[in-house]
């Protein structure tokens, strides 16, 4: 098996679950007591989430072109 040609799978698998994970910490916060209030520790959990799938999405997109860009001049 080899990791590098998983590596963008990988990748894009563990960016979805944690998107995923993020929107179910939203949605519990919906539903706990009392309802429609959502607890700031929910919105933090849940932005540094899609931060960090976000910085995943972003530097695996900055270093594949980048290293096309040198490639090419």
């Amino acid at each position: 098996m080899n990791l590098h040609k998983h590596k963008p799978t990988i990748q894009l698998l563990s960016a979805i679950l944690l998107i995923v994970v993020g929107c179910g910490l939203l949605i519990s916060g919906f539903i706990m007591p009392p309802p429609g209030e959502i607890h700031n520790s929910v919105l933090i959990a849940f932005g540094e989430i899609l931060t960090f799938a976000g910085a995943l999405f972003g530097i695996d997109y900055h270093y594949k072109y980048k290293s096309h860009d040198h490639e090419e001049n």
